[in-house]
């Protein structure tokens, strides 16, 4: 085999084995050039007084929103009000672009066993439903956003051994009251 040939080749094989591998269907690659923007989840971008039950129990956080890692992700960071806080929790939304799906990492102070899976979302409408497939069980978090009232509504729910969903937490957010 001559150089010429030899070299075309190699160049040829570097190209196949380096070339990037693109989804089927024509779906978007993700890239960071790929800038996340959604305009249902803008909405929960900035600070918020997080309040409502935890199997039953009130509860009352400060909640923080905002964009992230070249705005790919939107970073939630809860709090609960407690000194020291009972519960502290980062979740960071995003979008995968290959399976038009929205993605959650929930990473909570109960350590890395519980944030190990990850959670899968669709919209619909108003609302964003998040589905966990933990090891012990089924978990769906909704946020539903209420344009009348600028609130946000979060239902938290888990599926029992039956296939029953039972309500976990449920929160509403509204915007903390600014003095005067």
């Amino acid at each position: 085999m001559n150089r010429r040939l030899r070299g075309s080749f190699l160049l040829l094989a570097c190209f196949a084995v380096c070339a990037p591998v693109y989804p089927r269907h024509g779906a978007a690659q993700d890239d960071r050039r790929l800038i996340f923007q959604d305009a249902l989840l803008e909405n929960l971008n900035g600070d918020w007084k997080m309040s409502g039950k935890v199997m039953d129990r009130p509860v009352e956080y400060r909640f923080k929103a905002d964009w992230t890692l070249n705005h790919q992700f939107l970073r939630l960071h809860m709090k609960d009000v407690n000194n020291p806080p009972a519960y502290e929790a980062l979740v960071f939304i995003g979008y995968d672009h290959a399976n038009p799906r929205y993605v959650a990492h929930w990473l909570d102070n109960f350590g890395g066993r519980a944030s190990e899976t990850l959670g899968f979302g669709a919209r619909s409408g108003t609302t964003v439903r998040f589905m966990f497939d933990y090891p012990e069980g089924a978990f769906r978090n909704t946020f539903t956003w209420q344009p009348g009232t600028k609130t946000w509504h979060n239902l938290l729910e888990r599926q029992d051994k039956t296939g029953k969903w039972t309500i976990f937490a449920e929160y509403d957010l509204r915007r903390p009251e600014t003095s005067k």
